[in-house]
């Protein structure tokens, strides 16, 4: 059986932490930004983790992290 294949999209989305949790950036900041309040815009600055309940996908689409 073959090795599978990393999803190179999702790798270079997302850091595992030292603990083993994925750590990602926020959406919704990268354009259309004087819209958006001083607030929103600089709490999407802070990066955050990936939802309990969604961890599974991503361990399917990084199978070697």
């Amino acid at each position: 059986m073959g090795k599978i294949k990393t999803n190179r999209g999702a790798s270079k989305r997302v850091r595992v932490t030292a603990s083993g949790k994925l750590k990602r950036r926020h959406a919704f900041k990268s354009h259309i930004a004087a819209t958006k309040t001083t607030k929103r815009k600089r709490q999407l600055r802070r990066s955050n983790l990936v939802a309990k309940a969604d961890r599974g996908e991503w361990k399917r689409l990084l199978p070697y992290i």
